[in-house]
């Protein structure tokens, strides 16, 4: 049974393969289809988080998986399908996809008399299947539509924009530059600083770069709020990472920019080289980043889908 510290590399590897090979996999291809986007359980309709978004969308980029929908044997059993035998041309234990299910763990133990709590986290692995490696009539209306939309399929740019306003960020335009100013006291007492300069949105070469742009800015503005404090290069990787995320639960088309992927490329590969557990902490930020956002503007109160395994 592969430890903790297996599986953290294994999975680091696979990331580290795919963007030394030019592939994004956070930078998730965008299709105008209800069954495309984040990727989700077919059981329990959650949006994966942490890592496994990651993980999922590289499978599915270099496999052309098209729909969002994913679950293990077990689950689409349960819902009357099967999942298709493997390929030949397919390498055992490679057919299915591995995610990893986190939980943070506290111990106590006596140290010196007194009684201490040590908080460390255990990684489970599960193997789920895309809706596209599945046989059965009864999971159809699980699969993205393979014909072209009587008429073209628009992103909601309002209800992102909204989405923007209702975090309440101050949020200034002008200039060509985008970029956050953190707060000069940090909170509760601060003297200045606090907010977001973006160039108008007018400026911007398409309405989904401006919504991206915006998203990443504000994963930089939740740092404070979230208590995250890292490294320059790690910041960034949340941010684009975060950006992501957003803009994919609300089927928002991500940015085509690499600028910034191109720029820290070199020192994201130096992290997840130096260290597995990177960008395990880096998509669990993400995701807390972008749950912190989005429930400004949502009506109900988000279920938690950290643990959120399969």
């Amino acid at each position: 049974m592969p430890t903790q510290s297996d599986i953290q590399q294994q999975i680091t590897n696979r990331i580290l393969e795919g963007l030394k090979a030019g592939c994004v996999p956070w930078r998730k291809t965008w299709r105008p289809d209800k069954n495309s986007g984040s990727p989700a359980n077919a059981i329990s309709k959650r949006n994966y988080s942490g890592i496994n978004p990651i993980l999922l969308d590289l499978v599915a980029m270099s496999r052309g998986y098209t729909s969002r929908y994913w679950a293990t044997y077990q689950q689409w059993a349960s819902l009357g399908a099967q999942v298709q035998k493997r390929p030949s041309d397919v390498e055992p234990g490679h057919w299915g996809t591995q995610i990893v299910f986190y939980k943070q763990i506290e111990k106590t133990k006596i140290e010196n008399g007194e009684e201490k709590t040590d908080s460390f986290p255990v990684l489970r692995t599960f193997t789920v299947f895309n809706i596209d490696q599945v046989e059965g009539e009864s999971v159809d209306h699980f699969r993205a539509s393979t014909e072209a939309a009587p008429e073209p399929i628009q992103p909601d740019f309002a209800a992102a924009r909204e989405a923007i306003t209702a975090t309440g960020a101050d949020i200034r335009f002008g200039g060509d530059q985008a970029f956050y100013v953190r707060p000069s006291g940090e909170f509760p007492h601060h003297t200045g600083g606090d907010f977001i300069q973006m160039p108008h949105p007018g400026q911007f070469i398409a309405p989904n770069e401006f919504i991206s742009t915006s998203f990443h800015e504000l994963v930089h503005w939740s740092e404070v709020r979230l208590g995250w404090k890292g490294s320059y290069a790690m910041g960034e990787l949340i941010a684009e990472i975060g950006a992501c995320y957003a803009a994919a639960q609300l089927g928002i088309p991500g940015s085509t920019d690499l600028e910034n992927h191109t720029a820290y490329l070199a020192g994201w590969l130096k992290a997840l080289e130096s260290d597995p557990k990177a960008i395990f902490k880096a998509a669990s930020q993400a995701s807390k980043a972008t749950e912190f956002i989005l429930s400004f503007s949502r009506t109900a109160e988000p279920q938690p889908i950290e643990l959120q395994a399969v």
